[in-house]
């Protein structure tokens, strides 16, 4: 792909098994990313990955559902050409689009109705009217929602076919927004707390849901990552290699 662009780098994720060219400043991929595409149902053949920035979460979905087709939607064009590069790097491309498209106008988009068998999405984790807005390019769209999570779970719906899941990792602070959110809407509700260790609050939530279904709620058992010295525990150093999936459905764990 030739010299690497002015702030841009080039990492490496799931154990050198996928490159990632992303900003040097803003937001940038690591454990969410990772996680919320371990959790891709491993039935799925049409993925989106909704907010996609520069692709990790899609990419790595990808790679756990090597037969799935990928579609990135990305407001943001830089962002969204950093993520057609990232499929190409990964001899992905043939397999993985990016597509600019912002998540609150998803109704604009006839051709994505009721498209995909799997949303995974990471939205941005804070409210516009709540913080001071970074003046990074692309740092803002990737850490700030524009408007409501219920408005972001509602446009993920619509791109949502029946019996299709959408999967969102976020604050854990967030947990009764998104739950309100994916009541209203959606079924087999599943939620998967994640703490940074044994001793420590959940920072993340992993939620789940079914469009069509009338199943009930259920908690699944929680993820832990760190142990005592600080070292990921086995099932996170799994995750962050590839080698295991997060079960949604039921909170077992994969290995591949």
């Amino acid at each position: 792909m030739g010299t690497l662009p002015d702030g841009v780098t080039q990492d490496a994720l799931y154990g050198g098994r996928l490159i990632l060219r992303q900003p040097e400043k803003g937001h940038r991929a690591g454990t969410d990313a990772v996680l919320l595409a371990a959790a891709v149902q491993p039935e799925s053949r049409r993925i989106a990955d909704l907010g996609a920035a520069t692709g990790a979460v899609g990419l790595g979905a990808a790679l756990h559902n090597p037969e799935a087709g990928i579609t990135l939607l990305e407001r943001e064009p830089a962002l969204a050409s950093l993520a057609r590069d990232n499929a190409v790097l990964n001899r992905m491309q043939a397999r993985v689009v990016a597509r600019e498209v912002d998540a609150f106008r998803l109704g604009a988009e006839p051709d994505l109705r009721e498209a995909f068998d799997c949303v995974l999405s990471n939205p941005p984790f804070f409210d516009a009217r709540a913080i001071r807005v970074s003046t990074t390019p692309g740092r803002a769209s990737a850490h700030v929602l524009d408007g409501t999570l219920d408005d972001w779970v509602k446009n993920a719906v619509t791109i949502l076919a029946p019996k299709g899941h959408l999967i969102v990792i976020h604050r854990a602070d967030t947990l009764e927004a998104l739950l309100a959110a994916f009541t209203l809407r959606l079924g087999e509700i599943r939620l998967r707390l994640i703490h940074p260790d044994a001793a420590s609050p959940a920072i993340r939530v992993l939620v789940s849901g079914k469009k069509g279904s009338r199943a009930p709620l259920a908690i699944l058992p929680p993820l832990v990552l760190h142990g005592a010295d600080g070292g990921f525990l086995e099932e996170a150093a799994a995750l962050h290699t590839g080698r295991a999936r997060l079960d949604m459905k039921t909170g077992g764990k994969s290995a591949r």
